[in-house]
């Protein structure tokens, strides 16, 4: 959420960066709304002025000027209960038209309505690049993923329709394994770059979810109880929420956690979209950086490369090709200042496709959360926060299984699984 004043005085600079992200908001209509309510709790501050001023005469007046009084307080009263009625109405357009508003993206950000126009920054391994642009080929023809592990048995997608519906499955004996050891992987390399690991709860009430900006805009992507809560999908919004309404120390070092949590999405409007495999399901496990830092735009900026960085450098660790994306305007969600994809090369489709996000947003977030900090000077103010995707499972078993796969179906396991795993072939011998 921005400051009302900042959109006051910016209110041109907001509409544009709004037309850049692709997203509709009134910022004028907001304005309006805002005059009015000012103007209404002015009007109330000044009933409320006159109901203790005429309250004290009270105290003194007898007979008739008591009668005048009593009456004239009555009238007094019936204005306040109407004004106040006014203002609650007020105040709720007030209130989801400034959750509309959305953050300003960075001057950096390139233009465009989709992913589609996203522009690549880097790819790795550079050397590994042919003509054309992608990464080296195979001396055979590459199978897809759920070939591959369908004819291993370390996947079942036809039972996990069978059970879970659309987009299920359950992943068998060295598949398990193989996700278990990205895992174990990950929460080694992530902490080791000075992350605290912290494992978080899926279901989430709504305030989270406002505070992270997924509400009101992704609602209908969320998995809803009938307690009113809702399944996240992503621990950034539970982990957000861990000092909603609280004052945090920034004065050694910014608050980092690798957070790790079951996730759930509907993909809604992704009908026909990766119908087959891992791609998109609607469970799944996420490891998640998150990080609150200064509020200070440069402090954003160096916390954000370098938690893009971890991610690369995860996936470097594992020798898949893979190439970075930053992301144009009409790709940006509400509240994102800035950010990055990673995507890996997925050989069956001769495409890469998205495993990482990386984002910073200002304070969007943790205004809307109150979360606050006090600077070297004593001041207090609310701090910036950045997430990014450190690895989701099982999506990333994809490209391991499409990039490692050999010649006679077998899979390759990644030198760096291998400890965790126990083997080094999966189909075969060890």
């Amino acid at each position: 959420m921005l400051d009302i004043h900042f959109i006051r005085e910016n209110a041109d600079v907001i509409k544009a960066g709004a037309a850049k992200k692709r997203i509709e908001v009134d910022v004028d209509r907001l304005l309006a709304v805002d005059d009015e309510r000012k103007l209404l709790r002015q009007e109330l501050d000044a009933k409320r002025s006159e109901q203790i001023r005429r309250s004290s005469e009270m105290q003194y007046a007898k007979g008739f000027d008591r009668e005048k009084l009593l009456e004239a307080m009555r009238q007094l009263k019936n204005g306040m209960t109407e004004g106040e009625e006014k203002l609650k109405a007020v105040m709720t357009e007030w209130q989801k038209l400034m959750l509309m508003v959305p953050n300003i993206p960075d001057m950096s950000v390139p233009d465009g309505v989709s992913d589609a126009e996203n522009i690549e920054v880097k790819k790795w391994p550079a050397q590994s690049a042919v003509e054309g642009g992608e990464p080296a080929t195979f001396g055979f023809a590459p199978k897809g993923h759920v070939e591959l592990m369908t004819a291993l048995g370390i996947a079942d997608f036809e039972r996990g329709a069978k059970v879970a519906g659309f987009r299920g499955y359950f992943l068998k004996g060295d598949g398990v394994l193989l996700m278990n050891a990205v895992w174990q992987l990950a929460l080694k390399h992530f902490s080791a770059k000075g992350l605290t690991p912290l494992s978080v709860p899926s279901l989430v009430r709504r305030e989270a979810f406002l505070g992270t900006g997924y509400l009101p805009q992704g609602e209908e992507d969320l998995y809803k109880t009938q307690d009113g809560e809702y399944l996240a999908g992503t621990a950034e919004v539970a982990t957000m929420g861990y000092y909603m309404n609280e004052t945090i120390d920034l004065s050694v070092q910014p608050v980092q956690f690798l957070a790790f949590s079951p996730c759930f999405r509907r993909e809604a409007g992704a009908h026909g979209k990766d119908v087959n495999g891992l791609i998109r399901v609607h469970e799944f496990f996420k490891w998640e950086q998150v990080v609150l830092c200064r509020a200070e735009h440069d402090e954003s900026v160096r916390m954000h490369e370098w938690l893009n960085r971890n991610t690369e450098e995860f996936i470097e660790l594992l020798n898949i090709p893979y190439h970075t994306v930053v992301n144009c305007g009409g790709d940006l969600g509400l509240g994102q200042v800035k950010k990055y994809d990673i995507e890996l090369w997925v050989p069956a489709e001769n495409t890469y496709r998205e495993i990482s996000s990386a984002s910073y947003f200002h304070d969007f977030q943790t205004r809307r959360l109150n979360i606050r900090y006090r600077d070297a000077e004593g001041t207090m103010r609310f701090p910036h926060s950045l997430n990014s995707t450190a690895i989701p499972t099982p999506r990333i078993l994809v490209s391991i299984v499409e990039n490692y796969q050999q010649a006679d179906g077998t899979i390759k396991v990644p030198e760096a699984l291998v400890p965790y795993v126990g083997k080094t072939v999966i189909g075969g011998a060890r």
